[in-house]
């Protein structure tokens, strides 16, 4: 039996009214931004920008315009536009909200201006850069006879701001349970952030060279993609379990961090957008669309943008705010020091060593593991089997962290370390079981 393709041909021409009706809205927006003045542009420009460009770039996906000879430049452009827009909206965002994020910059007056006049210049680039993509896209329209409306975006046509509604926050001074242990939780993933961003080993770069060779060699896109997840993830778990809480309206430093976080957060979404813009158009194959982006964008000031202004201060907002999560921790953990011996007729082996782990993960704060003289983290199996397996001999082992995985770690070995199945474990610990 036969099969019927459900696609059907449609010419260029036929193609063109369908590409002036759904362009509308995308031109109207263009020649009402370009018509502003110059740095006046606020973060309703940007993502009203970037939601039209994504509306019209799906539609020329939609009809295979990026294996089409003749609107394969449209779509680079628009999707260039789609692409450098978001970031100009991240870019404002934080710009917009950053007095109130109570920042350890504010006591740095001199610093605090640095790391504005960067962000100000990464936005009016990604402005400057937008005008000319614009430009470029207009005149593209005009060489294919696509027909637009000369009229601007009228203001009410603007995508409102979502406004965030939430209950009055009226507990009379009760702390709910677990706020305690959520805080030393985030704070301790925020030292591992930390940690994360100290193996970028930023340098001032001084050359085009040497900024490519950094992006292509350590902040690809899929790196910098792993980069603003972990710092997402930082956020998304602040405003699960601390925002909003008794704690948090207690504790200045709370929100101080997270306002380091969010900073953080949506530099490095720029970053993101603008590494992938550099990535999209090396590996393009169609010169003619590559020559297009390439007329209206400096790919070289793009790649500067994105380490100068974006990454770098991403990373030092991170590592300024360590000390509130330094501090934070000895606030909400009760440390203590616990010694357990592996009973004799048993050895610390890869399976208990990995259910320690897990207890350590779960819990979320750090765990520190002595034995004979060497210490390592608890929370990471490789360094846990590293330093049991060069002290196969011993049977004494010092815990140091908070109370509550050091008490679930003392459960495990009174339970054999697992030896006798999962099954037995207590009911404390029956998440191992999962």
């Amino acid at each position: 039996m036969s099969q019927t393709s459900i696609d059907e041909i449609l010419s260029e021409e036929d193609f063109r009214p369908l590409a002036a009706n759904q362009a509308e809205r995308l031109a109207r927006l263009s020649n009402a931004l370009l018509g502003k003045d110059k740095r006046g542009w606020t973060r309703r420009h940007f993502y009203q920008l970037a939601v039209e460009s994504e509306v019209f770039e799906s539609f020329l996906d939609d009809h295979g315009a990026s294996h089409n000879r003749t609107y394969r430049g449209l779509r680079e452009l628009v999707a260039s536009t789609r692409g450098l827009a978001h970031a100009g909206h991240a870019v404002r965002h934080m710009e917009s909200r950053f007095d109130s994020y109570g920042t350890h910059l504010s006591a740095a007056p001199n610093e605090e201006a640095r790391f504005l006049s960067a962000v100000e210049a990464a936005r009016s680039f990604l402005e400057d850069a937008l005008r000319a993509l614009m430009k470029e896209l207009l005149a593209e329209f005009a060489r294919h006879r696509i027909s637009l409306p000369g009229e601007s975006f009228s203001d009410d046509e603007y995508t409102a701001d979502r406004q965030r509604l939430r209950l009055p926050r009226n507990l009379d001074g009760e702390t709910q349970e677990d706020e305690e242990h959520y805080i030393a939780s985030v704070a301790s993933r925020y030292l591992d952030v930390c940690a994360l961003f100290d193996e970028l080993c930023l340098n001032e770069l001084t050359s085009a060279a040497e900024r490519r060779r950094f992006l292509s060699e350590v902040c690809t896109e899929e790196r910098a993609r792993v980069y603003e997840a972990s710092v997402h993830n930082l956020q998304s778990a602040y405003d699960t379990y601390i925002k909003n809480t008794v704690l948090e309206e207690g504790d200045e430093r709370l929100p101080r961090m997270r306002g380091h976080i969010s900073s953080a957060f949506h530099l490095l979404e720029a970053v993101t957008d603008l590494v992938h813009f550099v990535e999209r158009h090396e590996s393009d194959r169609s010169e003619d669309a590559a020559a297009l982006v390439a007329r209206a964008v400096d790919r070289d000031r793009v790649i500067e943008v994105a380490y100068d202004h974006l990454l770098a201060w991403a990373v030092r907002m991170i590592h300024l705010g360590r000390e509130y999560a330094e501090g934070l921790l000895p606030s909400y953990t009760n440390q203590k020091e616990l010694v357990l011996d592996v009973p004799d007729e048993l050895i610390l082996h890869a399976r208990p060593v990995s259910l320690i782990v897990k207890i350590v993960e779960h819990h979320g704060t750090p765990v520190t593991c002595e034995v004979e003289g060497n210490e390592c983290n608890a929370g990471s199996i490789l360094e846990m089997m590293i330093t049991v397996g060069s002290n196969t001999g011993a049977r004494r082992y010092l815990f140091t962290g908070d109370e509550r995985p050091l008490a679930d770690i003392q459960r495990l070995f009174e339970a054999g370390l697992g030896e006798r199945g999962l099954e037995e474990l207590p009911e404390e610990l029956s998440y191992l079981r999962r």
